[in-house]
């Protein structure tokens, strides 16, 4: 289960990808500052897209880190341009990939806390069912969300990406 929807959470990484390049070639078409997209919200406390991208990644590599014990990459949120969020991008389906089916073992049952739970617990799999999948896609999804409401032509498909239709 845990290497099938991390599959999914580094297949949905590639499509926001390409939401971000697709999102500078308006930007370009339209003669204005990519940035502008960047710092777009929908609601006034919601977080900047570029925080959306930032926390969706958080995400995919800070729960898969959790569940196996393994180390995840360090990502200081700075990113500023198109460019350097979507070079954080790359850099967590690179480390997504890096995982094998071994590395889940004993994940269920592993205990996962976070400092800001103030030393409360989940297992790996309530963390992961109830914490990282939701988290991702919630993020994930208002990164496409705000994108859209800003004009850039992203459709379902965008958002699905290829399926494994035969």
């Amino acid at each position: 289960m845990y290497q099938e929807l991390f599959s999914q959470m580094k297949k949905q990484l590639g499509q926001l990808d390409k939401w971000l390049d697709t999102a500078e070639s308006y930007a370009k078409t339209k003669n204005f500052d990519a940035a502008v997209l960047l710092g777009s919200r929908l609601a006034p406390d919601q977080f900047a897209c570029s925080r959306q991208v930032q926390i969706a990644c958080d995400t995919a590599k800070l729960g898969i880190s959790r569940i196996t014990g393994k180390e995840a990459p360090s990502h200081p949120d700075t990113e500023t341009t198109v460019a350097e969020l979507r070079a954080r991008v790359a850099s967590v389906i690179a480390y997504l990939d890096s995982f094998k089916a071994s590395d889940f073992e004993g994940a269920a049952t592993r205990v996962v806390t976070q400092p800001r739970w103030e030393g409360k617990t989940m297992t790996g799999h309530d963390y992961f069912i109830e914490h990282v999948v939701p988290n991702f896609f919630f993020h994930a999804t208002h990164v496409y969300a705000i994108l859209r409401h800003n004009g850039v032509a992203l459709g379902k498909g965008d958002y699905l990406g290829t399926l494994s239709k035969k």
